[in-house]
């Protein structure tokens, strides 16, 4: 087949490493990604293309499940497995996913109920200090849990 007889790829269809980058940037924000980008060439670049393959082509795929929902369950897993940091960086952006502070509130009991109590105490310490640096950043005042 000549060049010329090859189908055109669709603009949306984007190759999975360009949709995962950018479903990442999208729910994690500029600042966030610009801010962990790897140097270009090295070791870290390629380990850093290879989990946004594995981690946000599983988002970038489309399916069932809206962002909504992945954050959810994102958040429950890495709750389970003790992933704080993780946990806080998806907490943080719940806006862009479409998660409500009412939603993470009912998770810790999910989360309490279904990988123990040091699980959902870790998750609900995390939420506060996800609230608190939320309330210094937007100047809004109230408790942060």
């Amino acid at each position: 087949m000549s060049q010329a007889d090859q189908p055109t790829p669709s603009p949306q269809a984007a190759p999975p490493l360009e949709a995962a980058r950018a479903l990442r940037r999208a729910m994690l924000g500029d600042a966030y990604v610009d801010a962990n980008a790897a140097p270009a060439g090295t070791v870290a670049a390629d380990f850093q293309d290879y989990i946004t393959t594995v981690a946000w082509g599983a988002w970038a795929r489309g399916g069932a499940l809206s962002p909504r929902d992945r954050s959810l369950l994102v958040l429950a897993m890495t709750a389970a497995l003790g992933r704080m940091e993780e946990f806080r960086l998806h907490a943080s952006v719940r806006e862009r996913t479409g998660v409500t502070d009412e939603e993470l509130d009912e998770l810790v009991f999910q989360i309490a109920g279904y990988c123990g109590a040091p699980a959902g105490l870790a998750a609900r310490r995390a939420l506060k200090d996800v609230r608190d640096a939320r309330v210094v950043h937007d100047g809004r005042e109230g408790p942060g849990a």
